[in-house]
């Protein structure tokens, strides 16, 4: 009778077969501890930003068509006023004044992401090239390139200055903003002041 007191003992099983479900299950276990917890209301913004951001861009895309050979005006122009944007308001949230912990991945990840598109600069790039237009593909690919970083720097730069903030080459103090007297950093081998 299975169970009984006087029956022999089951020969043990192979040592793979019980170490390695106890092994993996001690491993997702400490796995699972030390995973951080998923910013659900951040996904959130990000995801929204990047419904509104897309429409938009599939807007300007489609009321401004091009030829498979043409220039991809109306990508270009998206993707450098997409950058320029992204230049001003990461001044403006990051360094001129507190913003909403959502406010950056929001409009910048979500919005911003969603309304550029580099992916539609290859394609069109590629189109191009298929259509018999190097030089158009040549000219798109690197002025949009070029377009953008300049209008993301012009962006910062031109911010920066209606803000009052100090240029990209003049370090900013960690906890001082424009208006505010005494930095409170140091340099090396310097005392710290106190009032």
């Amino acid at each position: 009778m299975p169970g009984a007191p006087d029956d022999p003992v089951p020969a043990s099983p192979r040592p793979h077969e019980h170490t390695f479900p106890a092994r993996a299950e001690t491993a997702l276990g400490s796995l699972n501890r030390g995973l951080p917890r998923v910013p659900w209301l951040v996904l959130a913004v990000i995801a929204a930003g990047g419904v509104i951001g897309s429409l938009a861009r599939y807007a300007l895309l489609s009321a401004f068509p091009h030829s498979p050979g043409g220039f991809g005006w109306a990508a270009f122009a998206v993707n450098v006023s997409g950058c320029l944007i992204i230049g001003v308001l990461m001044v403006l949230i990051t360094e001129a004044r507190p913003a909403h912990r959502l406010a950056r991945p929001f409009l910048t990840t979500g919005v911003l992401g969603g309304y550029t598109s580099f992916s539609t600069y290859v394609i069109d790039t590629q189109k191009a090239l298929l259509a018999g237009a190097p030089g158009v593909a040549l000219l798109y690919a690197a002025g949009t390139v070029a377009a953008a970083l300049a209008a993301a720097w012009a962006g910062i730069r031109v911010t920066r200055a209606l803000t009052g903030m100090p240029p990209d080459d003049v370090p900013v103090p960690i906890g001082s903003s424009p208006g505010v007297t005494g930095s409170g950093v140091t340099g090396p081998g310097e005392p710290e002041e106190r009032p």
